[in-house]
């Protein structure tokens, strides 16, 4: 199987568990936090994971630039929500 061929099966991949797993969690998320809650340690921990998963996709997006609009909007989608949580961590002045 040549890099080309690797590299379609891992997108694939990626796209399945983000649409199946990581999009419906990303969601929730940020309901969450647009409701004013604090995130507890499992979401800083699916947050922690997600953004290690970012870094590691990084080599693949650089060969496969025509991805790289989704994966920014997918970075977006989780910006907001670390915004939004910062934001509700400050006005409690606790943690989750």
């Amino acid at each position: 199987m040549d890099e080309s061929s690797r590299d379609a099966g891992t997108i694939a991949v990626l796209i399945d568990r983000f649409e199946k797993q990581r999009l419906p969690r990303a969601l929730s998320l940020k309901d969450k936090v647009s409701k004013g809650e604090l995130l507890n340690d499992l979401d800083l921990a699916f947050l922690q994971q997600v953004l290690e998963a970012m870094r590691e996709i990084q080599p693949l997006i650089a060969r496969h630039p025509e991805h790289e609009k989704f994966v920014v909007n997918i970075a977006n989608l989780y910006k907001e929500i670390v915004d939004k949580a910062t934001e509700n961590e400050k006005t409690s002045g606790g943690s989750a």
